[in-house]
């Protein structure tokens, strides 16, 4: 069954504060939209309930990326093509553009965005364990003023988040104080590209004297929302890299994560992939004490 386009609305007020008043003046009324890439395929698939849409694309305030020396503001509007080529992004943040570049083909970066897969809150989303790692803050907007959220409070359940009826999000602020850390991703999928990972992880560590000082560990598509493996990192932190660590830190993940039979996947192979994704991490840090 296909939409009727007739059913629906969308408006481009053109300004944010326009936008703002909009959803103030209606709450849950109106939704958010900039790329469109999720929203567009559940309008093929007749799929698509919300009806009434204000346009974020091309709204200068969230489309800016701002480096200061404590930290990068992303704003929400920012599509995957726009993290790919910035140089301090690639540099310093490496989880995030290899992230982006996992995200469908190149004309869903060009068009998908940041905020919009933060907002879309689906656990299996690629960008969202690399923010998970960085412990992104999040810059949410309405007309009542700013409100600023670590993203570690965002989601809180499948599909479901902390952002108002009248909110939308602003932008993505990043601490520049991961530099130096050991950084790891992986994404399993069917394929290599334009796939909906089965399992993803991003993980961040610092390494001195041949001792784990900070360690932060994130995973996708193994719970209802993406996930920081806080067992595994308590065990990990303060302990030497060494090989031993790889069984301990393989016991801890399966008391953490909840995965799920899909379309995609079974629960058991994503639980045997967690564990081997997080040994792999780990063997890695082992690796770095090594050289």
């Amino acid at each position: 069954m296909r939409a009727d386009p007739r059913e629906y609305m969308l408006v481009a007020p053109g300004t944010l504060e326009a936008v703002v008043d909009l959803l103030a003046s209606q709450p849950g009324q109106w939704a958010p939209i900039a790329g469109g890439t999720d929203v567009m395929v559940l309008y093929a698939a007749g799929k698509l309930a919300q009806q009434k849409f204000v346009s974020l694309w091309d709204l200068p305030e969230l489309r800016r990326i701002e480096v200061t020396l404590e930290e990068v503001q992303i704003g929400a509007a920012c599509t995957y093509s726009d993290l790919r080529r910035h140089e301090i992004i690639a540099r310093e943040f490496p989880l995030l553009a290899e992230a982006a570049s996992w995200t469908g083909g190149i004309a869903n970066q060009n068009r998908g965005t940041l905020g919009g897969n933060i907002a879309n809150a689906s656990p299996a989303a690629d960008s969202l364990p690399a923010l998970l790692a960085y412990e992104a803050r999040l810059e949410l907007y309405s007309k009542r003023g700013l409100r600023r959220l670590p993203y570690t409070e965002f989601h809180f359940g499948y599909k479901k988040h902390a952002l108002a009826p009248d909110e939308l999000i602003r932008s993505i602020c990043l601490s520049r104080k991961t530099v130096g850390y050991v950084s790891h991703c992986r994404k399993v999928g069917a394929r290599n590209a334009q796939a909906i990972s089965k399992v993803c992880v991003a993980a961040l560590a610092k390494i001195s004297g041949g001792m784990i000082e900070d360690v932060r560990i994130a995973m996708g598509s193994v719970a209802p929302v993406p996930l920081r493996l806080k067992e595994t990192e308590r065990m990990l932190l303060g302990k030497k890299a060494e090989p031993a660590l790889v069984d301990q830190a393989l016991r801890t993940v399966a008391e953490q994560i909840k995965p799920i039979d899909d379309i995609r996947s079974t629960a058991r192979y994503r639980e045997a992939v967690a564990a081997n994704l997080v040994g792999e991490f780990v063997e890695r840090l082992c690796a770095e004490t090594s050289r």
